[in-house]
């Protein structure tokens, strides 16, 4: 699927896109209990005043009200609505925070954005990934990452984390694994912003990968 849609995903993703701006987005990406949440803040405590953190769904009003309802385990939410909810989710987002906070020049350091869609909602919810990416396109006026780390970890070894559970982790095993795939299709299709990490080393050593990946990231928006 994901194959089908590469060449206009890889066009309309390109870094920069709809007004470059002086700051620069980080996002985290990967399956359930990766350690996305544990880097990206680690990220955030080692750049200090310099980041502003965000995560998905939440950061806005509307957001972390989507986020309750999403993660809800006895909420029963369809496909289509599922992906209406977090693009809803991400547009505020964009509008509230992350576009005012690259203008001023800062880090912007997002636990999860739009190749989330991407991969839940497009590839393993059967919705197309093309479909999915021209909403969230639409959503978020072209804006994505200058940089995606995606932390890669089997889907039985990152079960076994502690961790949150919500009602994708209810979902089990099989979910998980079909969402791994597509983010390694999204990684092999877009290489100038995606940068894969082994999210199974240990915290620190996965930290110190990370913080010169979003050192050269950096040097090169200068």
């Amino acid at each position: 699927m994901l194959d089908d849609a590469r060449p206009s995903a890889e066009a309309a993703s390109t870094p920069g896109t709809v007004g470059r701006v002086a700051g620069v987005f980080v996002s985290f990406e990967g399956i359930d209990r990766s350690g996305k949440t544990t880097q990206a803040r680690m990220l955030v405590d080692a750049l200090g005043s310099e980041a502003v953190p965000v995560r998905e769904p939440g950061g806005t009003p509307l957001g972390e009200r989507v986020r309750d309802v999403i993660k809800d385990p006895q909420t029963e939410i369809g496909p289509h609505a599922e992906a209406l909810l977090f693009a809803a989710a991400r547009a505020e987002l964009c509008r509230q925070v992350i576009r005012p906070a690259l203008e001023a020049g800062r880090v912007v350091v997002s636990d999860r954005f739009l190749d989330s869609s991407l991969a839940y909602q497009g590839d393993a919810r059967g919705l197309g990934v093309e479909e999915v990416l021209e909403m969230n396109r639409w959503a978020t006026e072209g804006l994505v990452p200058d940089l995606t780390i995606y932390l890669a970890v089997d889907p039985a070894d990152a079960a076994r984390r502690s961790g949150e559970a919500d009602r994708f982790e209810d979902e089990g095993l099989l979910l998980q694994e079909r969402v791994r795939d597509a983010y390694e299709r999204l990684v092999e299709a877009e290489p100038s912003r995606f940068r894969r990490v082994d999210g199974s080393l240990p915290p620190d050593a996965v930290h110190a990968e990370v913080l010169a990946l979003v050192g050269a990231a950096r040097a090169a928006a200068v």
